[in-house]
């Protein structure tokens, strides 16, 4: 028995449009899976050359979480589900986050929106007996002097996972996180792409280098298999040794 393969069970990744979130539905459907994902971008042809974004076999339906209207809005165009993962998230530099406006948006992304979609696809995952798996970050970890929401957010959703495990044990769901640690995708580039920020991070990382959304995917394909059947309510820190 292969407990990696995920031929039969369908697969939603909001957020899977590009970064982690890509990397774990291509993990998914090379494994077998059906795998939808949700972007912001009117159509998958807006991803076309962009980086981090490989929706190569892969359906495709535009929602943008930041607007709660749009979730209670969305008709997915299928009608049962194995496995939800919620990799949706946006962060704002130069302390655009210590404004309010600022805040509240990335509230709405990272946290509020995460409820959103786990509520909307309930009744599918208890139906399933599946599993919901939580994008975090290791920010719930530590403090990040120039992003209150974005720690506060991450904060939350590490929260929430255990709650909703809680929760919806009964159900026959089993909801459990991942927590990465710096992953080299658009939203880090203002490390990445600095050589001072990049030479500074890497030399805090015990494993020497960044993470990558494969990385990632590993978590979530172990979490999301028969493997982690007796596992529920824990994040995984995918970090290198970051938090150590």
């Amino acid at each position: 028995m292969n407990e990696l393969d995920f031929s039969g069970k369908r697969a939603l990744i909001v957020g899977g449009s590009s970064g982690i979130g890509n990397g774990i539905a291509q993990a998914y459907r090379a494994r077998g899976a059906k795998v939808h994902i949700c972007g912001t971008r009117p159509s998958a042809a807006g991803y076309i050359g962009v980086e981090g974004s490989d929706l190569d076999g892969l359906d495709y339906a535009q929602l943008d979480v930041s607007d709660p209207r749009a979730v209670d809005n969305f008709r997915p165009s299928f009608d049962s589900l194995d496995i939800l993962v919620l990799a949706q998230g946006t962060v704002i530099y130069s302390r655009g986050e210590f404004e309010m406006d600022g805040f509240r948006k990335v509230m709405e992304v990272n946290l509020m929106s995460l409820m959103a979609c786990a509520a909307k696809f309930h009744a599918m995952l208890k139906a399933s007996k599946g599993t919901l798996i939580i994008i975090s970050s290791v920010a719930a970890f530590h403090s990040t002097k120039g992003n209150p929401a974005y720690n506060a957010s991450k904060t939350g959703a590490y929260g929430l996972t255990r709650t909703l495990a809680q929760a919806w044990a009964e159900d026959g769901i089993r909801v459990n996180g991942i927590a990465p640690g710096l992953v080299d995708t658009k939203l880090t580039k203002v490390t990445t792409d600095n050589p001072k920020r990049r030479e500074a991070t890497i030399a805090n990382i015990p494993l020497k280098r960044f993470g990558t959304p494969e990385d990632m995917a590993g978590a979530a394909l172990f979490l999301a298999s028969p493997l982690a059947s007796y596992v529920t309510g824990q994040t995984l820190i995918v970090d290198g040794g970051l938090i150590l």
